[in-house]
Formats: structure tokens, sequence, C-alpha cells
């Protein structure tokens, strides 16, 4: 193998690079996809969401092949004390409309999946190669080291996760800032899919997804999340790094599996798998140089990353810029010129789709949340506060709505909830 040349090397088997592939062969280049785990995903464990769209553009009604969990179609987010949970249930069959549905899934199976569909369009797939450093010739990058082997190619793809350590060896990313960075532990515990279904009020193949804000991350920035799968639920907790308190991550971990609206939901369950991972936190301000001399940055190591408190995007994003970065190559080819410049046009496709526009539509919204600390305890507190009041009948003389709710919300301040109201809006 060290004696080959490819067109495009692909650095990393998770989504985005196995779509690169996937497309990059399809269109006959000779492809080269690395993978230091034994196969592709075999180092993703529990998985999360996937909003459909992206990869329905690549390979329309994939969700009939795919190893797919559960398609959402019920929705819930939740304001957590360390007693209670004041949230919203939202049910809609238009959740699950082709092109706009989205779907639960493991990453180890359906990474795997899509590791197959790239070598059944003619990539070649290599695994278990750990790759330590770029090559370069003339300032440009023109292939990898992986071991004692010097494998060349016109341009190198890093799509090697959000710790891209390439990337920044190469001098396209910085070291990260502690606000721009979380650490998300997940646990996968195994139900029957009859109590699941039973549980979380779903029908047979679909699911919820559900998120947490408050007490599962000790009412600092981050928060849970809940994922219904065929026959488990992925649950996890995030904690941005620069706002960690006493508590340790695996404690918060489990106090939330333990918090008394989540153990009735994993009644008999089994753990069977538990990990951790980081995940981009700073939206498009934490972005890195995604273009260089023969090579270009996708996924998450990009920081292709967005995390609303009512949503997690990333893998849709993953798709989309493997896609992007698979058309700036094959224009590349045409010309060849593998240079920075020739590859502009994976900035230009990135501009055209949702991903930079998205990327920048919420930019402020980490810095709100880094400035807006209340929205992860005083908020929840008040939340629950309120709704007691609405719903504890104790004997005593009922008092006015408004007289209820108005002591709740001057612990917070009236101008305070304005100002926040106001920044919330404006940062998305």
């Amino acid at each position: 193998m060290a004696d080959e040349a490819f067109d495009a090397i692909i650095v990393g088997g998770g989504i985005a690079g196995t779509v690169a592939a996937y497309l990059l062969a399809k269109e006959g280049l000779e492809v080269l996809l690395i993978e230091r785990g034994n196969y592709p995903g075999s180092k993703n464990m529990t998985g999360g969401r996937l909003y459909s769209h992206s990869l329905e553009k690549i390979m329309p009604g994939f969700a009939e092949e795919a190893p797919i969990e559960r398609k959402i179609t019920r929705e819930r987010v939740y304001m957590m004390t360390e007693d209670s949970a004041a949230g919203l249930d939202f049910y809609s069959g238009r959740l699950g409309v082709r092109g706009q549905d989205s779907y639960s899934v493991l990453r180890a199976p359906f990474d795997q999946w899509l590791g197959e569909k790239a070598e059944s369009a003619g990539a070649n797939i290599v695994s278990g190669i750990c790759v330590e450093n770029l090559i370069f010739n003339d300032g440009q990058v023109g292939g990898v080291v992986a071991g004692e082997d010097e494998i060349t190619s016109k341009v190198v793809i890093l799509a090697d996760g959000i710790n891209s350590l390439l990337a920044q060896k190469i001098g396209m990313r910085e070291e990260f800032k502690p606000h721009q960075m979380a650490v998300g532990v997940k646990e996968l515990w195994e139900l029957p899919a009859s109590v699941i279904e039973d549980r979380f009020g779903c029908s047979e193949n679909e699911g919820a997804a559900c998120m947490f804000a408050g007490s599962p991350s000790d009412s600092r920035i981050g928060g849970g999340f809940l994922y219904t799968n065929k026959e488990s639920i992925s649950l996890g907790v995030v904690a941005t790094l620069s706002d960690l308190g006493e508590k340790t991550v695996p404690q918060l971990m489990e106090d939330f599996h333990n918090h008394p609206a989540i153990a009735p939901l994993l009644k008999g369950a089994q753990l069977i798998e538990y990990s951790g991972h980081l995940v981009p936190e700073g939206g498009f301000d934490m972005m890195p140089k995604i273009v260089g001399n023969g090579v270009l940055v996708v996924g998450d190591g990009a920081g292709l990353c967005i995390n609303l408190g009512y949503a997690i995007r990333g893998m849709d994003f993953a798709v989309a810029s493997a896609e992007c970065a698979a058309k700036a190559v094959i224009d590349a080819q045409q010309t060849d010129d593998f240079s920075a410049a020739g590859l502009q046009n994976y900035l230009k496709y990135m501009e055209k789709s949702f991903v930079l526009p998205d990327m920048k539509l919420y930019r402020q919204f980490p810095h709100f949340l880094e400035g807006t600390p209340r929205i992860f305890g005083a908020y929840p507190n008040m939340a629950v506060d309120m709704l007691t009041d609405m719903f504890v009948m104790d004997g005593q003389p009922a008092r006015p709505l408004m007289k209820k709710m108005m002591p709740h919300v001057k612990k917070i301040g009236i101008w305070n909830l304005i100002k926040d109201g106001w920044k919330g809006m404006k940062s998305i």
C-alpha cells in the first residue's frame, strides 16, 4: 500500500468520513479511508439523533435499509431541580414526514453500514491503523504517515473527530478553550421494545427525544438527554469544561439516572454500555481553518455542532460537510489544483448549504448561555415552584393566579426576565 497513490485519503471512519468516501468513490476517484478502530463505528457507542434531510439527499430512502432505531415523533423538553421536573411534551405525526424526519441511531452499527456503502461504491477501507502525521510536499499536504508506511494522495480529508491532532499539528486549529468544549457521558440501558413504547407513549418503531436542563448538570452550563432506541435507551449528560462544579461527571450521571423523574423510566433496565466523549460547544467562533493546501476538515473536526437546548445537531452537519468536501475535491480533480485556492469551493458549497448559514445564525447562542447562568438554576426552580403552586390544593383559601406567580417572578426580577428573554431571542 505504501507504493500506491490515491486521489483522496480520508482519515476517520465516522459519519463524515464514510459519507465523503462514498461520494468520491461513486464519482470514480481512487479513495482510501483509514479508521483507527477495528471497523468504522467501532469506537462509537450509543449515538443519538440523526436529522435525515442531509443523508436523504445523498441516499434517498436510506432509512428503509440503514440500521436506524426509531423515528422520533415525540419531543420532550424539561427543566429539572433535584427532586422535580417541569416540561413540554409534544407529539405530532408531522415530525415523521420523509425529508424532515429524524431517527435515533446507535452509531456503531450505523457507521459500519455507512462504511459498507462506501466500500460497495468502490472506496478502500483499512482499519486498525493510526495516522500519525501528514506528508508535505513543497508546503502542500500530499498524503499520510501511518506507522512505517507513507501513503500519498492528491488531497487528505480530516474526519478524525473533535480532537483532531492532525489539524492541530499542521496549524489549522488552536488549542481549545475550556468554555468551547464539553464532556459528554453516555449510558445504554436495555429494555424490551414493548416496555419502551408503553413508558414513552410511542407506537411501534416510533420514539421520543428528551432534553433536560438544570440539575442534570448541577445547575451549570450543560444538560441531560434521553433517546429511545428499539430495545434500549440512550441516556447521558453533557457538562461544559469551564463550568464544572464540585461534582465529577460520573457523579452527575449517577444523580441523573437516580432522579425521581428518570428512575421510573429505567426500572427493570440493564446497563450494558457506557462511554465518554468530547463535544464542541463553541459554535461558529470555535471553528478551525477548514481549507488548506491539499487538506480539508469535516464534521466534528470542523466544530460543526449546535446545542440549542431543545435540540442537538451534529450528524446532519457531518453529512452535509462531507458532501461539500466531496464536491470541492471533484472540482479540484477536474482542474488538477489541490492547493488551498483550488479547494476553496468547499467554503462556497458550505455557504450555499445550511451548514455555515446555521452556524452563523446561532453564533451568539453559546455566549448567551455562558452569560446567563440563571437558565440552569434559577429558571428551573422558578418553573417548578410556579407549577407546584398551581397544582397543589391544601385546603387554604384560593388566591388569584397572578398573586401566586408574582412572588416567584420577583425572586429573579422582572427586569432580569425581560433582559434574558431579549438576549435569548436575539441569539437564535
